[in-house]
């Protein structure tokens, strides 16, 4: 019996795109991911303020540098909210019964998550106060 590991057919078609064709269906991929995301009312919070806070860290910003690492918190805010999502949910495709690891995974996430809000929230404060105390 052949090793299914050694099939030269691709399981994922995407696999045999190329080019621009490629291109596309990753980017309809990422869309359903975002549209997936969307679903998360964690996600959700915080890509409406980013909404808020995006188009504030041009006015608060005083240079292009500043402007992107206000911009790049609240953006790193969201990838990792949904990394966070994608941890869980193939956590929650194995089963759901309580397992140690599951919960160190979960955790880890949110972990993450909590870490890259104090650095945005971090980084805003000290951005607020540099601009109003000079």
């Amino acid at each position: 019996m052949p090793d299914p590991l050694l099939s030269s057919a691709p399981a994922n078609p995407q696999k045999t795109r190329t080019g621009l064709n490629r291109v596309w269906h990753a980017a309809g991929y990422s869309l359903a991911g975002l549209r997936a995301g969307w679903n998360e009312a964690a996600f959700r919070q915080e890509a409406l303020a980013s909404m808020v806070l995006i188009p504030a860290a041009f006015w608060l910003g005083r240079n292009w540098m500043e402007m992107a690492v206000l911009a790049g918190t609240v953006v790193l805010v969201l990838i990792v909210e949904l990394l966070n999502t994608g941890i869980e949910a193939a956590i929650d495709r194995i089963g759901p019964e309580w397992h140690d690891l599951s919960k160190r995974a979960k955790d880890m996430g949110s972990a993450a998550v909590l870490l890259c809000l104090l650095l945005c929230a971090m980084t805003w404060t000290l951005a607020l106060v540099h601009r109003f105390s000079a």
